[in-house]
């Protein structure tokens, strides 16, 4: 009963931190998009958004959305959690169609029922989070020989793409940034869990700050999300946020319960008609993602189109009086 209390929680606390998500990217979007006019872009090395109050309020809005995300991972397993992240997704592209007129098509509607749909599934058959008592456990399970080899691949893919793709393709393949702010992410995750355990035995009377490992997943996890931070900085600024939403949520949840699956073994005590529907859910989840992300590129190659079309015709229009003028 312990389990299924936990797991409401980390659902509740998993919703809230799916809004204000969904509203950080929108905001910190305009606040990118209002540095650029003054200064150098973020995509082009700039720093100039650093000055600009809507993208501080962005920041804000992001880090009380990951602060219930955070929590959230103290009380549920990352594969209820993470892909929960896709309600964010529909937020944040409701918002982008309404405020920055970055169009919603009526597939990327139906994206977003799919999303909906999935996660649903998700939460009604997702494990039981698993009784920890002690960092120390955490601990274990992360020097396991199994999670070592994922992190030492993890580590190896980002480097490669750090030093070898982004100054060659970071501007025109978004997969770069996003990948980057992916494979780091899952480790995050799993560092922020351990954090977020760390704090929750510690409120409950059971300090964990006694021992180092509490502190090494706390260093991990501050540097981790400051470098995630710059490149989903640079992805935001060079792509349009409705498509780079999806794609990071993707990969980033795919990653996410990988890691999550070797480090904790969430799966262990499912039957295999929960594991079967629980990945019918995400299925369902990333073809929605995948709908609204061609959605977004219709919407914005409509846009775009129109506006060179009657751009087009306006010129023509003009030519024409001025022919009739010259000839008058």
């Amino acid at each position: 009963m312990g389990g299924f209390s936990d797991n409401v929680h980390g659902l509740i606390l998993a919703l809230s931190s799916s809004i204000f998500i969904g509203s950080s990217f929108i905001i910190k979007k305009k606040g990118l998009m209002k540095a650029a006019a003054t200064g150098k872009r973020a995509g082009s090395g700039g720093h100039s958004y650093l000055l600009e109050p809507w993208w501080w309020a962005g920041m804000i809005t992001m880090i009380i959305g990951e602060g219930a995300n955070f929590a959230a991972y103290a009380y549920a397993p990352a594969i209820l959690v993470t892909p929960l992240g896709a309600l964010s997704i529909i937020f944040s592209a409701v918002l982008a169609h309404f405020i920055l007129e970055e169009r919603l098509h009526i597939f990327g509607v139906v994206g977003c029922i799919l999303c909906l749909v999935g996660s649903t599934s998700i939460v009604l058959h997702a494990p039981l989070e698993r009784k920890i008592t002690s960092v120390k456990e955490i601990w274990y399970l992360a020097t396991e020989p199994g999670f070592i080899v994922y992190t030492c691949i993890v580590i190896a893919l980002v480097l490669v793409l750090v030093f070898r793709y982004v100054p060659r393709y970071g501007q025109s393949h978004m997969v770069v940034y996003i990948g980057i702010c992916s494979l780091t992410g899952s480790l995050t995750v799993m560092g922020v869990k351990a954090v977020g355990i760390a704090l929750k035995l510690t409120f409950e009377e059971t300090n964990q700050f006694k021992y180092f490992q509490t502190w090494f997943f706390t260093i991990f996890v501050v540097i981790c999300c400051i470098f995630q931070l710059n490149y989903l900085n640079k992805a935001l600024d060079t792509f349009n946020t409705a498509v780079v939403s999806p794609v990071y949520y993707v990969m980033f949840t795919t990653l996410t319960i990988l890691a999550s699956m070797i480090m904790f073994k969430d799966w262990d005590h499912n039957n295999a008609t929960q594991i079967v529907t629980e990945l019918c859910g995400f299925i369902t989840i990333l073809s929605g993602t995948f709908l609204l992300h061609k959605t977004k590129d219709m919407g914005g190659g409509t846009s775009t189109t129109s506006q060179a079309v009657n751009s087009s015709n306006e010129n023509g229009t003009r030519g024409d009086n001025r022919s009739q003028e010259s000839n008058v």
